[in-house]
């Protein structure tokens, strides 16, 4: 039986360890608090919301892990993400993989410390809160789960299968042969709604249903759309929908049709709250500079103003140095 490793168990690492070891593979969930540990061990991951299960796990700290992994499942933040990569190189296997199910563009830091052929990239397309140690509540309807596969610097191939497979044990796994498409569609998506939803101290739905904010989450759409584009990049549909159509805005009559379709278009995933809020609540740092300003520094590279990012990146920046608090009252910082 492969060894599988979830290397930061947290919200989103804990219902993906639930899935797997109530169907029987064998998997270890890894973080770095102690008190989430124990928890798991003592009581089993516990998912709540739109699913309901308590399922036994085996979890560890980072120190405990042993041996070797055939597929380890990189789910922490990127604030360190080449220090921990150097960390997890010698416990891939020879013929091992490691896939990356961060925000953001991680895939090239992560092969310049692994090396050609160690590293997938997949998007997840559901959120999920931490409710306390060892529970995480699952926020996105169970219809509307799946995930987006692809190798980080090649063809399709034999550990994309691998992988894929051990991911359907939860939900749908699309096959991704174009990454940068599927991680830019995703960016554009978590920079407008776990942006503005920071900024607003909000779910997903929230920063779609106020007039000012879903204002700024379809500017941060159209810098994304207008950013891929000027450096050859393709967005991808997201499950089945074509977002630039829907949401790249060239005149007054696509601009009020685009926000009006906006909240619809977010309705299944309203209830998230983002991973970036969620941090700055615990007094953690967020990874504002993965989400949104990537977006500013790709924008940067390729000669295309992005202000509305730019704000939401002093705004996050500012309530993280206790300068601000998130609130509906930050939309005045805006020019739009």
């Amino acid at each position: 039986m492969m060894r599988i490793a979830i290397y930061g168990a947290g919200s989103l690492g804990i219902v993906l360890g639930a899935y797997l070891s109530r169907d029987g593979l064998d998997v270890t969930l890894v973080n770095r608090n102690p008190a989430q540990v124990e928890a798991l061990r003592a009581n089993g991951a516990r998912v709540t919301g739109t699913v309901e299960m308590t399922v036994p796990v085996k979890a560890v700290l980072p120190e405990e892990m042993t041996g070797v992994y055939d597929v380890i499942f990189l789910m922490t933040k990127q604030l360190e993400n080449r220090k921990t990569a150097a960390f997890l190189k010698p416990l891939i296997a020879p013929d091992g993989v490691l896939c990356t199910l961060q925000n953001g563009l991680p895939e090239d830091g992560l092969r310049e410390v692994l090396g050609d052929g160690r590293v997938l990239g997949c998007t997840v397309a559901w959120g999920a809160t931490l409710e306390g140690p060892g529970i995480s509540r699952l926020t996105s309807d169970t219809d509307s789960l799946s995930f987006g596969l692809g190798p980080a610097d090649g063809a399709w191939n034999s550990q994309c299968e691998r992988v894929r497979g051990i991911l359907e044990h939860m939900c749908p796994v699309e096959v991704v042969p174009d990454l940068a498409a599927a991680r830019w569609s995703k960016l554009l998506i978590n920079a407008a709604f776990s942006g503005m939803g920071t900024v607003i101290g909000g779910t997903f739905g929230d920063a779609a249903a106020d007039p000012a904010s879903r204002r700024c989450c379809l500017a941060v759409m159209n810098e994304c759309i207008d950013t891929a584009h000027a450096l050859g990049i393709t967005i991808a549909p997201v499950q089945g929908k074509d977002i630039v159509k829907l949401f790249s805005v060239k005149g007054p009559v696509k601009r009020f049709l685009a926000l009006r379709i906006l909240p619809l278009a977010i309705r299944k995933h309203a209830a998230i709250e983002p991973s970036m809020l969620q941090d700055l609540r615990r007094g953690k740092p967020c990874e504002i500079d993965a989400i949104n300003g990537a977006v500013c520094e790709a924008g940067r590279r390729a000669g295309v103003p992005t202000p509305v990012n730019d704000r939401i990146v002093d705004i996050i920046r500012r309530i993280q140095a206790g300068e601000l608090k998130p609130g509906k009252e930050n939309l005045k910082l805006f020019e739009i």
